[in-house]
């Protein structure tokens, strides 16, 4: 088979690989079909880990995917897969916040390969099969949807509230939408790039502006007041500067951005004085089932694409990924 694997900055081969053999008991051999490349990806890719975690060894990237099932209880069907594998046994598991697994393993990071490769197996609980109506590259997305439903909640967007995200990559204009349908009254954007506010606008916000005009767009929209939620998906110190700016008195802030080194910062006084709390967005916990509710009705996630590669091409797709010129970019694998 054949799959791309990466072996330091920068350096993605694609080589054919042997098959992954017969899966054990509770899992099901996967044909993977599309693969969406996540900004965490790029953080692999370009600077060699996220945190402490670092390229230890030479690993297949790739966690939001769609496959066909050749084994197991969903064999011949289409599937969505969860990409994190939870001990199910800790203190946090048995809480049911099995994002917060301290053991878990997860597709595409550290010393667990991922989806870019033809074949692989994963655990049967953790395969969701996809209703026809959703495409191989939409099954894949339900993943980034996972982590803006994630968001969206730990921002506790309420029915009539007013929000601004920042940051319109694919899981910003994902969180646009899905505080939509979390009943926000206002949703803004803050996007340096152009082509990114305009996505956003088509999917549902009210207003996008560019970081330079953003903070007095905000409070001249709201009359001084300030949104109730901010979300920030940009992973810098001014875009969480902004969120902190943009927010009213008593708000919350959800984080979600992954910076390119291990700390983030903020204005601590305009903080204080404004009484935030701010919540860390860890990845999405066992969001599937309300993604693919979403994704059957509400939100195009076919519309986020905007370039497609091959899986020999993997690279080049890294590269496009990295230079933001489109929205989404995807990995088709195999077709089903």
């Amino acid at each position: 088979m054949l799959a791309a694997r990466l072996h330091a900055v920068g350096d993605l081969r694609v080589a054919s690989e042997h098959d992954p053999g017969v899966p054990p008991p509770g899992w099901s051999e996967l044909a993977v079909t599309s693969v969406g490349i996540c900004g965490s990806d790029l953080h692999w890719f370009a600077d060699g880990g996220i945190g402490e975690n670092r390229i230890e060894h030479p690993v297949v990237p790739g966690h939001e995917f769609a496959a066909v099932s050749m084994t197991g209880p969903y064999a011949g069907r289409r599937v969505a897969v969860d990409p994190a594998i939870p001990c199910g046994t800790c203190e946090m598991c048995r809480s049911g916040h099995h994002n917060l697994c301290p053991t878990v393993q997860f597709a595409g990071h550290g010393t667990v390969d991922g989806a870019l490769r033809e074949r692989l197996y994963w655990p049967d609980h953790l395969l969701h099969p996809l209703p026809d109506k959703l495409s191989d590259d939409a099954g894949a997305l339900l993943e980034p949807l996972g982590v803006a439903i994630h968001a969206v909640g730990l921002g506790h967007v309420r029915l009539g509230s007013e929000v601004a995200v920042i940051g319109a990559g694919p899981v910003g204009i994902l969180a646009v939408q899905v505080a939509r349908r979390s009943g926000a009254r206002r949703v803004f954007v803050v996007e340096p790039l152009e082509h990114r506010r305009s996505a956003a606008v088509r999917a549902g916000a009210d207003n996008a502006w560019a970081p330079e005009h953003a903070v007095s767009e905000v409070h001249q929209a709201t009359r001084g007041r300030g949104v109730d939620v901010a979300i920030e998906m940009a992973g810098t110190d001014d875009a969480i500067t902004t969120a902190v700016a943009a927010v009213r008195p008593g708000g919350r802030v959800a984080l979600g951005g992954i910076p390119s080194e291990d700390r983030s910062s903020f204005p601590a006084a305009a903080a204080r004085r404004k009484g935030l709390t701010f919540a860390m967005v860890r990845r999405m916990n066992d969001t599937y089932p309300r993604a693919i509710a979403l994704a059957t009705g509400a939100i195009d996630l076919d519309a986020l694409v905007t370039q497609r590669y091959p899986l020999d091409e993997a690279a080049k797709a890294f590269r496009a990924a990295g230079e933001r010129t489109g929205v989404k970019v995807v990995v088709a694998v195999s077709r089903s």
